[in-house]
């Protein structure tokens, strides 16, 4: 059968492979990521580099090496290579290469290697069928997967093959191989006449979110296609809000509201005054977190009456909203927050904090460490939920107004019970 790395017909003049395909590594030294798996040294890349890989499971993200891996196993190897993509193989095309496999390693003791791409669209027959070769030893098993294989994958198949974790790849990772593609001449974009700002590739490698394939696919879009620009006033009496100025708050609120406007309004902040949701956020706070349920219920009332009527009840809301007190610590919490995470968005969660409800999870120490807070004292558990590059950072900081004065003291308060128990730990 075609294998799953090569193309059925050639490809046309005018029809070249898609960035991502051509710029895929061709050996380890080309390869980005996975270090932990495939330095030097590494059990994983000795087995593939001597021909003496078992049968494996590779579990990870999309783009983040899976397929590349498989390929260059099929480089490497003496063994027959055979690819299957789950998508397209069924039952009768397995026990053919089954068959086969058993055929050529009695005379020859030479093995078949299987490669099954996104093994986790194989029901559970389809997988069954390679079972009593992988235990015959007539095949090597190599299983790609973005989903969970002890959920999608059976048992006795999962018993005999080793699972290796693929991690999304980090946005510096990532850039690499951007910067690798633009300066390629003879895979990617080395002789063509187009310059790529630093900046611009590490913002397509934070939009990436760890995924090669997608970022290498967004620079193939910005080389291939013109910009599209797109402008948008926002006129509002923000002002209003945050200086606490009632007076004139409602004749603006009146004379910027008709139907196309609310309209949008609905669309882009599902909140019918203007940005009153927003300041809500970015104003109030938590210093008077009811005023986002009477943005919210201003917003359902002009659903619910309609308008001119429902006027009233959107200057209700901006009453509200301009005399509450002020805090914009959740603001600048999300904000912080947001800034972290677009400069790494490929951070892991903590293992102690991931579900672990089966074997294999287990194995890999997912929720080991975990503390829950109810059998804790006063229900307060001390453990960081912060990925460990973000280990001690504090994003919400309660200003001493309003309600936001007794979140702070609850917060004061728990953090000096925790300063207790270490000391006396």
């Amino acid at each position: 059968m075609s294998s799953l790395f090569e193309d059925d017909e050639p490809r046309g003049k005018w029809a070249p492979a898609p960035l991502a395909e051509r710029v895929r590594p061709r050996s380890f030294d080309e390869f980005v990521g996975q270090e932990e798996l495939l330095a030097p040294g590494k059990p994983l890349r000795e087995a593939i580099e001597r021909d003496l890989l078992q049968s494996i499971i590779l579990w990870g993200p999309p783009g983040t090496g899976k397929t590349t891996l498989a390929r260059i196993i099929a480089d490497t190897t003496k063994a027959r290579f055979v690819s299957f993509s789950a998508v397209l193989a069924g039952i009768k095309e397995i026990r053919e290469v089954m068959a086969d496999a058993e055929r050529l390693r009695r005379p020859t003791g030479r093995r078949t290697i299987v490669f099954i791409d996104e093994i986790h669209r194989f029901n559970k027959a389809q997988q069954d069928a390679f079972l009593p070769r992988v235990e015959a030893g007539d095949i090597v098993l190599i299983g790609a997967t973005t989903e969970n294989p002890s959920f999608e994958v059976n048992a006795a198949l999962l018993s005999r093959s080793k699972v290796f974790v693929l991690r999304g790849l980090v946005t510096e990772e990532v850039e690499a191989i951007l910067r690798r593609a633009v300066a390629d001449p003879e895979r990617g974009y080395g002789q063509e006449p187009i310059a790529i700002g630093d900046g611009a590739l590490h913002a397509m490698a934070v939009y990436a979110n760890g995924d090669a394939r997608a970022a290498l696919n967004v620079l193939e879009l910005s080389v291939t296609s013109a910009p599209l620009v797109a402008e948008r006033g926002d006129g509002v009496p923000a002002e209003r809000v945050r200086g606490a100025g009632a007076p004139g708050l409602s004749e603006h609120g009146r004379r910027r509201v008709d139907v196309q406007h609310v309209e949008q309004s609905i669309q882009r902040r599902a909140l019918l005054y203007d940005k009153s949701g927003e300041e809500h956020y970015n104003d109030v706070g938590n210093a008077d977190p009811q005023a986002l349920t009477v943005a919210v219920a201003a917003k359902d009332a002009v659903h619910f009456i309609g308008m001119p009527e429902g006027n009233t009840a959107l200057a209700q809301a901006a009453i509200y909203l301009a005399t509450a007190p002020k805090s914009n610590a959740v603001y600048e919490a999300y904000s912080q927050a947001a800034e972290d995470a677009h400069k790494d968005v490929a951070q892991p969660v903590p293992l102690h904090l991931r579900n672990a409800p089966t074997r294999l999870m287990k194995d890999l120490e997912y929720g080991k460490g975990y503390r829950y807070a109810h059998n804790e004292q006063d229900a307060i558990a001390d453990m960081s939920c912060l990925p460990p590059a973000l280990e001690g950072r504090q994003y919400y900081d309660p200003k001493e107004r309003g309600f936001e004065k007794e979140i702070k003291r609850r917060l004061d308060g728990w953090a000096e019970i925790k300063k207790k128990r270490r000391n006396t730990e």
